[in-house]
């Protein structure tokens, strides 16, 4: 909310982030000086993608609706104004707080006007303004139970954003394994340790071309957490952000959790990368691999967690054959995408 303020439109998957997120009298939801900001709202855990899209519908036909109206009403608000709020590039912070500015003045025009279309388009008028939707939930809800409705909405190519907070457990409901789980880990469901791999979503969502994909751990680099989320809001289109979240299901001490994303960076288990369709359409690479080469193995990231080295003490012989298969997973993954960051703009999905 402070990055994208009172635009912001969020549907929020059932979960921790909905139960944090629409508690009260506390919120983790910002306000701007006129005590303005997101839109929210929770629906199911199942249908989030769906309830979210529904959002990117309603705005985008409440803008057509308003661009309808103000050209009706041209010769009483004048050609100049109307052109300069229909023309209107909004990519930036600057671009829209101009908007804004011709926003409050068409209002003003508005309200001095008798005609019914003028009443109507006091009604969508804000949508002039570019709407930013975000569409947000744990893995649970994305890799899981909700993947349909996501992948549903990732094709769309509408401009839609989706977060996910990725604990690698359905967290909510107290450390379930969902297809996020790594393996070697163990969870609820997977007590003898998961033997089969993490689903890439962010490859997945990839292969459509026209998505924008980030990975992200604000942990271990802040600047590319922000970088990635300006970039995603600012794509005419799907944008998908996997963001490391550590949890207590881990088996962790919560005050060391950014220290831990540190070090899923630094084993090269969670590679920071970015992958932009405007660069493939401008010739240029369009995937970015951000986090330097691994330094470190995953067992010295992993076996600081219990959800790893508890295996150690009930099944150290599987801990250790599960923990080379892992290690076998990461190097192999990071090689896919540091081949990936090489090739050249013509070796990827073209963009419509």
């Amino acid at each position: 909310s402070q990055l994208f303020g009172d635009r912001l439109i969020v549907a929020n998957a059932t979960g921790c982030s909905s139960i944090y997120g629409g508690n009260l009298p506390t919120t983790p939801w910002t306000t701007n000086e006129h005590g303005q900001g997101p839109a929210w709202s929770n629906s199911l855990f199942e249908d989030n993608a769906e309830f979210g899209m529904g959002m990117r519908v309603t705005v985008d036909k409440h803008t057509a609706l308003a661009r309808q109206l103000l050209e009706k009403l041209e010769p009483e608000l004048g050609v100049e104004l109307v052109n300069d709020l229909l023309d209107a590039p909004q990519h930036s912070e600057s671009q829209i707080r101009d908007q804004r500015i011709r926003v409050a003045e068409l209002k003003a025009k508005l309200l001095k006007t008798e005609r019914p279309e003028a009443r109507h388009l006091l009604s969508v008028v804000d949508h002039l303004v570019r709407r930013s939707v975000w569409l947000v939930g744990g893995d649970g809800w994305a890799y899981d139970i909700g993947s349909a409705g996501v992948d549903h909405a990732l094709a769309s190519g509408r401009n839609i954003n989706i977060l996910v907070l990725d604990t690698e457990v359905y967290s909510n409901t107290g450390g379930q394994m969902s297809k996020a789980t790594p393996t070697a880990a163990t969870a609820k469901f997977a007590a003898a340790g998961k033997r089969v791999g993490k689903k890439d979503l962010a490859l997945q969502a990839i292969s459509y071309g026209n998505v924008y994909v980030a990975q992200i751990a604000m942990g271990a680099n802040p600047q590319q957490t922000l970088l990635a989320m300006r970039e995603a809001e600012a794509y005419e289109g799907p944008s998908l952000i996997l963001a490391y979240s550590h949890c207590i299901a881990h088996g962790i001490n919560m005050q060391k959790g950014l220290d831990q994303q540190k070090l899923a960076v630094t084993s090269g288990y969670w590679p920071l990368i970015r992958y932009n369709p405007e660069l493939r359409k401008a010739g240029e690479s369009p995937f970015v691999l951000d986090s330097p080469r691994p330094t470190i193995k995953l067992k010295d990231y992993a076996y600081n967690e219990l959800r790893y080295r508890i295996l150690t003490r009930t099944n150290p012989d599987e801990a250790e054959r599960l923990m080379a298969l892992a290690q076998e997973l990461v190097d192999l993954r990071w090689k896919t995408y540091e081949d990936m960051a090489h090739m050249g703009a013509s070796e990827f999905q073209p963009v419509a």
